[in-house]
């Protein structure tokens, strides 16, 4: 028997669910009509039941379903504009076949209402208790053309491949070659690639052994698990709770602890470029010429406190490029103009060589400015092994031990 509460439910329920598409259409982030409808269709809320059901529609909000020992977050289902930018950078279709790497149920719920009766979704995760969750919620809300799967990603899914589509949700360091051989030529991969510290989600075409960028977008994702987990370390600089410093090495040289401690505590050096940025405008393009640019440069991670404190001038959850060189380094930083809306960029530098440095990532935001501003790195992934003289001239390469990454700029 339907109540009259059991109505007022489901229309509340289908409201949060109208309001989400229409705010992933304003924010650009769903623009194609599968995918909006999708949106308007898939009940999320009922994957995390112990969340508040309002928070599990909100555009940019990720819900954390599992944590490690240490509460550092391994499971999560993604932010529904981080969802959306993935099926459109996946240009997924009616009647595809699609493999999801990091289960939750909500996505593949979605890309099943995508890929329609006529397609077939395999989501693959490598933890029992995801899966699990992601089983009952797919049978909740009647998905049957989901296939769910406990694995190591790393593998794939070969016993269901080939793949048209392969969505990776979780961040990864490197491209197994099994992702590549059970996509189909011609086939996108989308995936939250970590290049030197900087996590973007790429939407790669498979072009034989290779796989060509076509373009990507700034995102944070939970790292990966199992054979293929590659974390970031962390070298701390200031331990004081709550306003924690470090630095996120990513393949840089090894860093000196103890002399950057000592430099964090000497007097800062501004360095300024006259180079603005809108308000709304993001740094992402810049940050990815910088790492492109400049040899050792990790990202600063600093808690909210260290800025109130004086300790930096930035802090951000994505990491700041910071040139670091023996027992100096200089980060980028932003300060208001007397233009509304509007920051110039420069960098902050510290230890006896702090000045040094940050002219010279001064010196790359105008090269960026004069030369690349209007431009997008193009991203290549070749096996390892494959010589140089076959990769593209230039740019920055990144050894990983399934593939070689290469960013290069027009």
């Amino acid at each position: 028997m339907t109540t009259n509460t059991d109505v007022q439910e489901a229309q509340t329920e289908q409201q949060l669910r109208d309001a989400l598409a229409e705010k992933l259409i304003e924010i650009g982030a769903a623009r194609s009509p599968r995918v909006v409808a999708a949106f308007r269709t898939v009940r999320r809320h009922l994957a995390t039941p112990e969340a508040d059901m309002a928070s599990t529609y909100n555009a940019e909000v990720a819900t954390i379903t599992k944590t490690d020992e240490h509460g550092v977050d391994i499971s999560s289902v993604s932010a529904p504009r981080v969802q959306a930018m993935q099926m459109e950078q996946g240009d997924i279709a009616p009647g595809m076949s699609v493999l999801e790497i990091g289960s939750g149920g909500p996505n593949a719920a979605l890309l099943a209402e995508v890929v329609g009766d006529n397609g077939r979704v395999v989501t693959v995760d490598i933890d029992p208790d995801v899966t699990s969750r992601a089983t009952a919620f797919l049978k909740e809300t009647g998905y049957r053309n989901v296939t769910v799967l406990t694995a190591d990603a790393e593998n794939g899914a070969p016993d269901h491949a080939p793949f048209d589509r392969i969505i990776v949700t979780v961040q990864a360091a490197d491209i197994p070659p099994a992702w590549i051989a059970q996509l189909k030529d011609g086939g996108r991969l989308v995936v939250p690639l970590r290049m030197r510290g900087l996590t973007r989600t790429v939407a790669f075409v498979r072009d034989g052994e290779r796989l060509v960028s076509d373009g990507f977008e700034l995102c944070g994702f939970v790292p990966m698990q199992g054979v293929g987990e590659n974390r970031v370390r962390l070298a701390v600089l200031h331990a004081e709770e709550g306003a924690e410093v470090g630095l996120r090495v990513d393949g840089h040289p090894e860093p000196d602890t103890a002399a950057l401690a000592k430099a964090l505590a000497m007097a800062r050096n501004e360095q300024w470029s006259g180079v603005t940025l809108g308000g709304s405008e993001s740094n992402e393009h810049l940050d990815m010429w910088l790492t492109t640019a400049l040899d050792n440069l990790p990202l600063l991670a600093a808690k909210p406190g260290a800025r109130s404190r004086g300790l930096v001038a930035s802090a951000s959850p994505l990491g700041i490029p910071t040139l670091v060189d023996g027992d100096s380094f200089a980060y980028r930083t932003v300060r208001a103009t007397d233009q509304e809306d509007r920051y110039e960029l420069g960098a902050i530098g510290h230890g006896p060589r702090g000045q040094q440095l940050a002219e010279r990532l001064v010196e790359e935001i105008r090269t960026w400015d004069r030369d690349h501003r209007g431009d997008r790195a193009h991203i290549e992934v070749y096996p390892a092994g494959t010589p140089d003289d076959r990769l593209p001239a230039g740019g920055r390469r990144i050894e990983r031990r399934h593939s070689r990454v290469t960013i290069t700029w027009p």
